[in-house]
């Protein structure tokens, strides 16, 4: 039977993302790596409630050549010695590239799906970017977007909303867990 499964973003989800222009930068080293208020409860909990753990994540920056490949493994490493995921998938292409993993395309929720045999029609994906939810969408999912200044909320239609990991995890735990694999709707 497929496992039920919450897919987490990784900069300004899990930890620390860093004002640039418009936008955020990830962490460019170990010393940057910052988990975010609420973070370690958050994860505990979903994993608690019997959810597989996976982060989907784009890092450009590796294909821009701002950052190695050496530093983001490392900084996955440190983040699954301290948190309990099963697993984290990175796309490390830019734009450009045009890939099928990159978010918003679908390809990293595909790819963790088949290799651990993860239901998505009963998947969760907590981001804070529009191109995270057009993903989950893309993949079947639903999808919570914590809000920020960087969001891009008019681009998408999450089924929540939430300020920060801790609510998101409150309005996933809160959704009716479907035994079949079809839900009912709720009378």
């Amino acid at each position: 039977m497929p496992r039920r499964v919450v897919f987490l973003d990784r900069d300004g989800v899990l930890n620390r993302a860093f004002p640039e222009g418009h936008t955020t930068r990830p962490p460019r080293c170990l010393d940057e790596l910052e988990l975010l208020p609420g973070v370690p409860e958050a994860v505990r909990r979903l994993h608690e409630a019997g959810y597989a753990l996976v982060v989907v994540t784009n890092q450009p920056d590796v294909a821009r050549g701002i950052v190695s490949r050496a530093t983001v493994e490392a900084i996955h490493a440190q983040l699954m010695a301290q948190l309990p995921l099963l697993d984290i998938l990175t796309c490390f292409h830019d734009n450009a590239d045009r890939c099928r993993c990159r978010k918003p395309q679908p390809g990293l929720l595909w790819t963790a799906a088949a290799k651990w045999d993860l239901d998505l029609p009963q998947a969760f994906l907590i981001g804070d970017r529009w191109s995270d939810i057009a993903a989950a969408h893309a993949a079947g999912c639903r999808a919570v977007l914590i809000e920020t200044p960087y969001s891009a909320a008019d681009r998408c239609t999450p089924e929540g909303r939430a300020c920060s990991i801790t609510e998101a995890v409150d309005w996933i735990l809160a959704q009716p867990v479907c035994a079949a694999i079809r839900c009912q709707p709720a009378a």
